[in-house]
């Protein structure tokens, strides 16, 4: 007999009485179930978790993001109030850093009124143990509609990435979505639909994948929009790819290794790669600007980490060095796997912004122009 948690059972129960469901809503129940969703219903970071995310890595990482972002309230005209808003939070390590760096720019410190969208609870605790000293003013929203108006800088890193998305495979007759459905022994199985989509016509090969996150899309459409209207910039930092294609991606990490996604709802990390060209296509779409991405290694180094790692080794301890040379390799590597090749970096504004620190195009000898 199922665990009175168990959502798989639940899950099950939804499919014997609806019919099979889509792997969007498989994975919104999965994530932010009330109390069985892997976000809500645990602390999934760090060595003790399932994964670990760049600013758990090293505070380098929420540090240059703080600074970029003093850079940015320059360049959209030093706001006297400034909404930061981060998305998905985790432990609060990033705006903790964030913050830290942020006070050497007083004037930009001290526009900062900080707005954290989450919606676990455990995780606002930690957030809010972390953030108990800040200096500015924090508060909670469960969605972005809360976040008050006003000019916005938003963060999100490893955000995109857990939002819901659909997946179609091609077919002889057409693309069909993929749902998941119960095999003869009652488990949880991938199928597809009997449908024929009628408003994709992408050109693929019979059993190519196509990923369409809607979810990701508008989200990003509500914050382009919000950033055209009234000022501001989003810096998103996700695993993905550059341009859209074909291929899947669905993924579930549990204790840092990769598990069968269908196995146990609610228990695992569930992730699909981010398409960066739909999300610039969408802030494009409101009249916004998208620069990038960018790979993650190449951006931190242009803003500064290998400086700022020199400056935290001229004061540490010997092993304090050796933990601070490994966190940049780890954040920088351009390496097919490496994190700063897997990782982009996309920022959105107004038009008009041009040079933005990490966004340069290098020159034919490898410089920044």
């Amino acid at each position: 007999m199922a665990e009175p948690d168990d959502l798989g059972a639940d899950i099950r129960e939804i499919i014997a009485h609806d019919g099979p469901i889509s792997i969007e809503r498989f994975m919104a129940l999965a994530l932010t179930h009330p109390s069985k969703g892997y976000y809500t219903a645990r602390d999934p970071f760090g060595a003790t978790g399932d994964f670990t995310t760049a600013p758990e890595i090293s505070q380098m990482f929420g540090e240059l993001i703080g600074l970029w972002a003093a850079d940015l309230w320059e360049r959209i005209g030093a706001p006297a109030e400034l909404r930061l808003v981060e998305l998905g939070p985790g432990r609060g390590a990033l705006m903790s850093d964030f913050l830290r760096a942020a006070r050497v720019a007083p004037g930009f410190f001290a526009a900062l009124d900080v707005h954290l969208v989450e919606a676990s609870d455990k995780l606002a605790d930690r957030q809010s143990e972390a953030l108990a000293s800040c200096g500015r003013p924090v508060s909670w929203h469960r969605t972005l509609d809360g976040v008050p108006a006003g000019p916005a800088i938003f963060i999100a890193n490893e955000f995109f990435d857990a939002l819901p998305t659909r997946h179609y495979v091609k077919t002889p007759q057409g693309w069909r979505e993929k749902l998941i459905g119960l095999d003869g022994d009652g488990r949880l199985a991938f199928g597809l639909g009997d449908q024929i989509e009628p408003f994709l016509k992408a050109e693929a090969e019979d059993g190519a994948v196509l990923e369409i996150n809607a979810a990701a899309q508008r989200v990003m459409s509500q914050i382009a929009a919000r950033i055209v209207e009234q000022n501001g910039a989003l810096l998103a930092v996700d695993y993905g790819y550059l341009q859209t294609g074909f291929g899947e991606t669905l993924q579930a990490i549990k204790a840092h290794r990769f598990v069968d996604p269908l196995a146990e709802p609610g228990q695992a990390d569930l992730t699909t790669h981010v398409d960066f060209s739909a999300l610039s296509r969408a802030a494009r779409a409101v009249h916004a600007e998208a620069h990038g991405p960018v790979p993650q290694g190449r951006f931190l180094i242009d803003i500064g980490i290998i400086e700022r790692a020199e400056a935290l080794a001229g004061r540490a301890s010997e092993d304090q060095r050796a933990q601070i040379d490994a966190a940049l390799a780890r954040l920088t590597d351009m390496e097919e796997t490496g994190m700063g090749a897997l990782f982009k970096v996309l920022a959105v504004t107004r038009r008009g912004l041009r040079d933005l620190p990490g966004f340069t195009e290098p020159d034919e000898d490898g410089h920044d122009a």
